[in-house]
């Protein structure tokens, strides 16, 4: 059972991730590769406030939400003028400098060695201490997360970034301050990726840099590209796929090896099926065009 809870508490963390990169690419129209970066951040504030400096769960948790979100300004405010490659390119930039970052700065970060011994989680009192339990909190924490940014979709702010995602210049000629509304929505999709980090954080109880890379952030946006973006159940759909479908190699007694390479393919090959015949992705609303 416990490899039950496992699998399920990795679909929730994904299901955070893909559905706040969804408010980005799917209402927005911003297709960004730094998803990771801000992932990372959740992860490394939240167990260095703890470990360092002694703060609780949840005050290191919304320290975490605080930092991605101001971070995400250094790239949303010089690059959203930008668009198209050029954005991606800027992501993609901000993605390389923050896993560098990680890597490099070994006096804080401890770089490739990691940090182990992150305590786990304590709320009230009460500390997360099996799988069983922290497959229930990290699920209370997703619907709670899922329900705001569902809302945010559906409230007149989702629509306009829509309207922005469908035609910029005619959301402008409405009076729409388009880029300071794309930097809300970099914001408020940076902010709900923090929490993920943190959780991921209290759940492995050891983090390094390569959890955070370049590959992390087009396997995020993998998800979103498979199972649809625009709505709920895309990113849902695609997180559950994604997260399902290489564990069904382990039963097929295929060498780790092999199995770790078979799923890039594998990957691969669902992109570009979906790309060919289902541009919107498997439940998606968001035609890629």
């Amino acid at each position: 059972m416990n490899y039950v809870f496992h699998i399920m508490v990795m679909i929730n963390i994904y299901a955070l991730l893909a559905l706040s990169l969804n408010l980005l690419v799917g209402y927005t129209g911003l297709l960004s590769l730094s998803h990771a970066a801000f992932y990372g951040i959740g992860a490394y504030v939240s167990t260095l406030l703890m470990m360092k400096l002694g703060f609780g769960f949840i005050p290191s948790l919304l320290a975490a939400i605080v930092a991605s979100v101001l971070l995400s300004f250094v790239i949303s405010i010089p690059s959203l003028r930008l668009k198209g490659d050029y954005f991606v390119l800027a992501s993609l930039g901000f993605q390389v400098i923050v896993f560098s970052v990680l890597y490099n700065w070994v006096d804080v970060t401890r770089g490739p060695y990691g940090i182990p011994g992150i305590p786990q989680p304590e709320v009230l009192g009460v500390t997360v201490s099996s799988i069983f339990t922290y497959f229930v909190f990290i699920g209370v924490i997703a619907l709670l997360c899922g329900g705001m940014l569902y809302l945010i979709g559906n409230s007149p702010f989702g629509r306009i970034l829509k309207s922005i995602r469908e035609d910029e210049i005619a959301a402008a000629a409405l009076g729409k301050n388009i880029t300071g509304l794309k930097v809300k929505a970099f914001a408020i999709a940076a902010g709900f990726a923090a929490v993920p980090g943190v959780l991921f954080a209290g759940y492995m109880q050891y983090i390094d840099p390569t959890s955070f890379t370049l590959m992390e952030s087009v396997f995020i946006l993998s998800i979103i590209i498979i199972g649809g973006t625009g709505n709920i159940t895309g990113p849902l759909t695609g997180t559950v796929l994604m997260i399902l479908l290489p564990e069904g190699l382990r039963f097929l007694g295929m060498p780790d090896a092999i199995a770790a390479n078979m799923r890039q393919v594998i990957y691969g090959l669902l992109i570009i099926v979906i790309m060919r015949y289902l541009p919107q992705g498997i439940s998606g609303e968001y035609r890629f065009e």
